[in-house]
């Protein structure tokens, strides 16, 4: 149990919004879970999540340890675009989440891949992200690279770090983007008040750079391919939002009731490239648009006859 002790500096603040904004890790639904198993008190006492808390009030948080999991081998299709004895390149369904992570720890790719490669999956990452060297939103389709052994790990991790990865996405953005082309550099953080958003930022950020070159234009929409010089979470998603015109479909940083309607945001990670870490040789590999994809380029095409 971790004991964590925080004192108040406002008035009228909901003490489950105190606690998902004071920056120890909690989300506003855990520390509502926390309120309500009692591992919660101000001043000494037990409180609601709607309370209401004065300047100088003193809340103590007790936060349970984490329960161990070790992610467990399920039999999965995968889309595996390539494989050898060091690594493997697969293409992800949009919908399936990478890793397991809290409320999804089951049916990930990581469960997949435990079931197709046994234990040959790097561990740099741990039992929950074995040979994940690299991640796509669970709403993202398209290429993901896999690391079997560590070394294999080690040196596409380098080459991520160096920016010397190949990332290009294929995506449709809310607007007519003004440019046929451009370059985003603009840093990314986490959002400052909603913990699970990113956002363009100076506070406790890391640079990122976006790429894009506008392939085709239809009413409302612009169909875009955006090259990845760095890979920030949410990066493309982020940054099309930060020029005014966000991911179709894009729940999190989309334009509400969007004219077309599309389920889950439009993007997808089309091709990877990368110098093989054993063999030393340059590998690039591409990906058809999925079927969703492809629908709903076909219904833009005739919206804007």
């Amino acid at each position: 149990m971790t004991e964590q002790r925080l004192e108040c500096q406002q008035s009228g603040v909901r003490l489950d919004k105190f606690l998902a904004e004071a920056e120890i890790g909690l989300s506003r639904s855990t520390a509502v879970s926390l309120i309500e198993a009692g591992n919660v008190t101000v001043n000494g006492k037990l409180s609601e999540k709607k309370q209401k808390l004065l300047p100088g009030d003193e809340v103590l948080v007790n936060i349970p340890d984490p329960v161990p999991y070790e992610a467990k081998a399920e039999n999965i299709p995968l889309d595996i675009v390539y494989e050898d004895s060091d690594l493997l390149v697969v293409n992800k369904p949009k919908g399936m989440v990478v890793h397991p992570a809290a409320g999804h720890y089951e049916g990930t790719l990581v469960n997949a891949l435990l079931y197709h490669c046994g234990n040959s999956l790097s561990g740099i990452n741990g039992v929950l992200r074995p040979g994940i060297v690299h991640r796509i939103d669970k709403d993202t389709s398209g290429l993901l690279m896999v690391a079997k052994n560590d070394v294999a790990h080690a040196g596409l991790a380098e080459q991520i770090k160096n920016h010397s990865f190949t990332r290009e996405y294929r995506t449709v953005v809310f607007g007519s983007l003004k440019d046929n082309e451009g370059v985003v550099d603009a840093p990314i953080g986490r959002h400052p008040v909603d913990r699970k958003k990113m956002c363009v930022t100076e506070k406790n950020s890391k640079n990122a750079v976006t790429h894009y070159r506008v392939l085709e234009r239809y009413k409302g929409y612009t169909y875009v391919l955006c090259r990845l010089e760095t890979g920030r979470t949410h990066q493309i998603r982020v940054h099309m939002a930060y020029l005014g015109h966000p991911v179709a479909g894009d729940l999190v940083y989309g334009v509400k009731n969007e004219k077309v309607n599309f389920e889950g945001q439009c993007l997808h990670a089309a091709k990877i490239g990368f110098v093989h870490p054993v063999s030393g040789k340059y590998m690039e590999f591409s990906s058809v648009l999925p079927g969703y994809f492809q629908t709903f380029l076909t219904k833009l095409k005739n919206i804007s006859k």
